[in-house]
């Protein structure tokens, strides 16, 4: 989590104004949070991402004209490094996979708690990829299934054991069930920098670039 002396500079685009006044309330009620602009569309968006240069974008993908998938696309064409948190209300396999494919680096249901989106801006800040717990079945249904038997013993199996330790397995399984570092801190009892240093250790580990390719990975070969 990052300290207080460095506030996170968000930007929220949606074009509903009651869910914007609520997104920027329960966002600046945190001292290390600061929402800097909004946009009720996404060319005005992509415009004050421009000029504000934030660390985290709010992006609703229902957006009239250009919706939040185009959007982000856009975004991705002149700024590689910010991070989007795809925001919406809907649950459907396509979108999940349409906005993460986009670059979007997380998906988020608009109905998150307050303090749990606090955290999910505070993770994504720092390079995680986040898929809220709810639709992450839905992004794993996309890749191809993997029969886990094929795992067991040495028959000629190409997959190699991952050599995780019994706390990084423990770790391994929030990660897949959608936990951001906050969480996996409070429910392990250590610290969240203990935590993030657990998951880099994984993804290094497993050879992949991110918690949705480690998720992947551990479904498709039977490690959780």
């Amino acid at each position: 989590m990052l300290t207080t002396e460095k506030c996170i500079k968000v930007i929220i685009v949606d074009d509903f104004k009651l869910t914007r006044v609520g997104l920027r309330c329960a966002l600046n009620s945190n001292p290390d949070i600061d929402v800097v602009s909004e946009a009720e569309d996404a060319e005005s968006g992509i415009q004050m991402i421009k000029k504000e240069m934030p660390d985290v974008v709010l992006m609703d993908l229902g957006l009239p004209k250009m919706n939040g998938i185009e959007a982000i696309i856009k975004v991705r064409e002149f700024d590689k490094n910010v991070k989007i948190i795809a925001l919406t209300s809907h649950d459907r396999e396509e979108e999940v996979v349409a906005a993460l494919s986009s670059g979007a680096n997380a998906y988020c249901l608009k109905d998150i708690d307050p303090e749990k989106l606090a955290d999910v801006v505070r993770d994504v800040s720092e390079g995680v990829c986040w898929i809220d717990p709810l639709v992450a079945g839905l992004a794993l249904k996309s890749f191809p299934h993997i029969d886990n038997t094929a795992l067991v013993g040495d028959g000629g199996s190409n997959h190699v054991k991952v050599p995780l330790t019994e706390r990084e397995s423990e770790v391994l399984k929030h990660l897949v069930a959608g936990k951001s570092n906050t969480e996996i801190a409070k429910e392990l009892i250590v610290s969240v920098h203990t935590a993030k240093a657990h998951v880099c250790s994984i993804l290094q580990k497993m050879c992949v670039n991110d918690r949705v390719q480690a998720a992947v990975k551990a479904v498709k070969e039977g490690m959780v």
